[in-house]
């Protein structure tokens, strides 16, 4: 494997040196300017640069300027400004620089530009495909949190951990959440002690927006990444309304209330704040297992955060969030209190209190383009406690990270280099069945990048950090991105990697907690996170994506492939009943993805999105090579959304799941089960949406989730003896809830 790792990147710097001598690009400098009937010019930030007939383009900055790189053959470029006459420049020989003058167009004749913004959006340009899910995407769905973000995107899975949290986890490429590296605009958010409930801490409404790529990523993120990256978004004091108010009612009886407020001082100073409070208050048992479907419980979360940017080119940002959360569950008669013993209804509770700081700082070079120097900064403090029936379980994470990145080019802007030092302090105190674990785990590191560009045919960028773990040693991550453009509207790209995670063993799999089944570490190592390994993955991927017109309208169709290998995995073994085991891979593990999709828009404001996936996901387990279990090999998607002009919205979604490994055999209704093997059946979901804006401040919407009202029976199995040998209720496979009817409302202040 390492020589074929060798051959691929020195192919690749092949092919930038034989080609380095062929177009190149050229920078265009400049400022523009909004000249209204009366009064002097004034700076227009925010204006479009781009030359046309390619996708080369730009925003002004602050101050109306703008650094554009283009390719040599570009002969003109236009700048446009909503409500001002766009112009066009002719560009002249050994000039680069331009001061553009665009004049107000209110007295001329009534024109009306309108400009459909898609809801999600794949650059043809960049070298990594990433997809750009906009705010208009969020919407449709009710969207409460993180986890329920991703109903309307296929190329994310989402799915109940167990039947007594009401916890979810996403996967991509087949492989469980943690795979993912989720972070919050750039810096590690959701991992360690919340790596499956810190999905739940980011509410909807604070979220402008997310950027989502498959396999491993760039090395200035880290080497943690095995199946992809989620980057959020969050909403911005420079942009969007200045207060949102959002109420939600669902009728499984969960409320929630959120407030957004922002607020600018001058131009150059901002701040946000962002309030969310929700309370899951009905007890339901739809399944009628003597188990509430959900905890109750209540949540409270609040951000606050600073942006200045000043127009010499610093920016800083500062911000600060906390969490309380509580809920309490379990059989239908338990209540706070109750000792779990036998005899008892068996109950779950928890508790967590979280706080989080950042700090962000750059620098920007405007004499030098495509030069700037960014510092990151964040602290988390973590606090847990849970119990589930007799089985104790809490944990306190201290976490922080640094990461300092410097950016320029070489020569020319085709040339691009990224070189930084980044540092990663994880201490850990967990208690689990009466055993204490912890950990002190130290990463330092550096990394550098190389991004090369030929004309818009070509990219390539090539990657490598080095990290000294002080549990594990020294190890190296080299990534590798490559696009090549054959036709104009057609992309293919390809990519290859490696990445290193240490598992948190008992947080990524607390739902088997809500068991008997006894914890068992194979052959610990002391000096090793829970006696075992890091996990050390590869993986490689290709995708092609190709926009076209059908008629008059633009489609989007696009296909990919990932392959994920494991050096080492941290194996959890459930195939024995009555035991959940931890052990280092001995063998092969992998997981074979592919997936394809079509975007159309059928008709005006009728949009159609279809989507399948594959999954083939193997593990040996204890010599034997087998099928994962809990993933489905076939999932096919269509969402379909519409808009009037009178402002009505209307979306809908359906979503097959096929059959998934489970290991045992369950006798319905008996709460029994044998060793074997069994499939789950396939099933359908369907969730549809409906909005209605009357003003543009107020809007109100109204939706259904799971309306085939598909529940998985006896997912608590030896429901009638929780405190038993036989009580399982981490075998999850299909929805934990019926039928969901929902409304809310919207109210912005612009």
């Amino acid at each position: 494997m390492s020589c074929l790792i060798r051959r691929l990147f020195f192919l690749s710097f092949l092919i930038v040196y034989t080609t380095a001598s062929a177009q190149q690009q050229k920078i265009i400098t400049g400022s523009v300017s909004l000249k209204q009937d009366k009064g002097k010019p004034e700076k227009a930030e925010g204006a479009t640069v781009a030359a046309p007939g390619t996708e080369f383009g730009i925003q002004t900055d602050f101050e109306g300027k703008f650094t554009l790189t283009i390719p040599d053959s570009t002969k003109i470029i236009v700048a446009s400004y909503v409500g001002f006459a766009s112009d066009t420049i002719r560009l002249k020989p050994g000039i680069n620089e331009y001061k553009i003058e665009l004049i107000s167009a209110h007295a001329l004749k009534e024109i009306i530009i309108r400009e459909k913004l898609k809801a999600t959006e794949i650059s043809l340009m960049d070298p990594m495909k990433i997809e750009k899910i906009g705010g208009a995407e969020l919407l449709k769905a009710a969207c409460c949190n993180l986890s329920e973000s991703f109903e309307t995107t296929p190329s994310v899975d989402v799915a109940f951990t167990d039947a007594v949290t009401g916890y979810k986890q996403v996967r991509m490429l087949g492989l469980a959440g943690p795979y993912t590296l989720i972070t919050r605009e750039n810096i590690p958010d959701v991992r360690g002690l919340a790596a499956i409930t810190g999905l739940t801490y980011t509410p909807g409404t604070w979220i402008e927006g997310m950027q989502l790529s498959k396999g491993t990523g760039s090395v200035v993120n880290g080497y943690e990444s095995v199946a992809g990256q989620i980057n959020v978004e969050l909403r911005k004091p420079f942009t969007g309304e200045k207060m949102l108010f959002n109420l939600y009612q669902s009728s499984q009886g969960r409320s929630e209330a959120n407030a957004n407020y922002r607020h600018q001082f001058g131009k150059k100073l901002g701040t946000n704040l962002l309030v969310h409070a929700n309370s899951l208050w009905l007890k339901s048992d739809q399944n009628s297992d003597h188990f509430t479907d959900q905890p109750l419980g209540n949540q409270f979360n609040i951000l606050n955060r600073w942006i200045y940017n000043d127009p010499k080119g610093w920016m800083f940002q500062a911000g600060v969030k906390f969490l309380y959360a509580q809920g309490l569950g379990g059989e239908w008669n338990y209540k706070e209190g109750d000792p779990q013993v036998t005899g008892n209804p068996w109950g779950y509770h928890f508790k967590t209190t979280r706080f989080e700081d950042w700090i962000k700082l750059a620098r920007v070079f405007s004499s030098r383009p495509a030069t700037s120097l960014g510092l990151q900064l964040s602290n988390i403090n973590h606090y847990q406690d849970a119990f589930y029936g007799p089985r104790e379980y809490s944990g306190i994470q201290n976490s922080i990270y640094a990461n300092l990145i410097f950016q320029t080019y070489i020569g020319n802007t085709n040339h691009v280099i990224k070189a930084g030092i980044s540092g990663l302090i994880d201490i850990y105190n967990e208690q689990f069945a009466q055993i204490t674990y912890t950990r002190n785990e130290q990463v330092p590191g550096v990394f550098g990048e190389y991004a090369y560009s030929f004309s818009d045919k070509f990219n390539i960028i090539a990657g490598l950090r080095g990290d000294y773990d002080n549990l594990y040693g020294a190890f190296a991550t080299p990534r590798l991105h490559m696009r090549f453009a054959p036709f104009k509207r057609t992309t293919i790209r390809g990519s290859i990697g490696r990445a290193q995670r240490t598992a948190n063993i008992f947080a990524e799999n607390a739902g088997f907690m809500a068991s008997s089944r006894q914890f068992n570490i194979i052959n610990p190592v002391s000096g090793k996170a829970y006696g075992l390994d890091p996990e050390v993955a590869w993986n490689a991927g290709v995708n092609l994506t190709h926009k076209f017109k059908i008629g008059l309208r633009e489609a989007v169709f696009g296909v990919d492939y990932y392959y994920t290998w494991f050096e080492n995995q941290v194996v959890v073994d459930l195939n024995t009943l009555g035991f959940l085991s931890f052990y280092n891979l001995s063998g092969r593990s992998f997981a074979h993805s592919f997936s394809t999709q079509f975007d159309y828009e059928l008709l005006h404001n009728l949009n159609i999105r279809l989507a399948y996936r594959y999954y083939f996901v193997m593990t040996t387990y204890r010599g034997d090579l087998e099928q994962k279990p809990l993933v489905p090999a076939h999932r096919a998607f269509a969402n379909v959304d519409y808009a009037t002009r009178n402002k009505w919205k209307f979306d809908y979604t359906i979503q097959w799941i096929s059959t998934q490994r489970t290991p045992g055999v369950t006798h319905e209704h008996s709460g029994i089960t044998s060793g074997g093997v069994n499939e789950s059946p396939s099933f359908l979901q369907m969730n549809v949406q409906v909005s209605k804006a009357f003003t543009d401040v107020f809007e109100v919407y109204m939706g259904g989730e799971n309306l085939t009202n598909y529940m998985q029976h006896d997912a608590i199995l030896g429901a009638s003896d929780p405190f038993g040998p036989k009580f399982d209720a981490s075998l999850i496979w299909g929805p934990m809830m019926g039928r969901n009817i929902y409304a809310g409302m919207r109210f912005k202040i612009k």
